[in-house]
């Protein structure tokens, strides 16, 4: 599968394991890695930087085949699901940082497309969180491309 903005085919990535069946190697009970998510969710990290630090130190490559649970959905019981998604809290970081980047460098014309595109894919993903009720409805982006031109 291609990326949407560009030319390049985005193979790089890592692999889900292939069976869904909880591993042998696995010594924690599911009681015990819900305690782990709870615990680095008060700490400050994000959902992805808690799937990888139980990968990495913990030797748990899905927490849905031990569980029965995902991680979104632990963390939701134990009300610390964050007000806004990760993916689009990251892109709305990185589209007002190129903001602040084309205030302070008018010329940076390249970087004009990069916030448009950008700030489509802000869109199309507000209008998905929208629809499941993940968003208020009422959320709104709003954009400073018109003022830039």
């Amino acid at each position: 599968m291609g990326r949407l903005h560009t030319h390049r085919h985005g193979k790089s990535h890592t692999i889900r394991p292939a069976t869904l069946r909880a591993p042998s190697w696995n010594t924690l009970s599911p009681k015990e890695i819900e305690e782990l998510v709870v615990r680095y969710s008060k700490d400050g990290l994000s959902p992805s930087q808690i799937g990888l630090k139980l990968r990495d130190q913990h030797s748990i490559p899905l927490i849905k085949s031990i569980t029965k649970k995902s991680l979104g959905k632990i963390l939701e019981e134990n009300n610390l699901q964050a007000e806004m998604p990760e993916d689009l809290d990251n892109i709305v970081k990185k589209a007002v940082g190129l903001q602040k980047h084309l205030k302070a460098n008018k010329g940076d014309n390249r970087n004009v497309r990069s916030l448009e595109l950008i700030e489509a894919k802000v869109h199309r993903l507000s209008v998905y969180y929208k629809r499941i009720n993940r968003i208020p409805e009422n959320w709104k982006y709003k954009s400073v491309v018109a003022q830039l031109e």
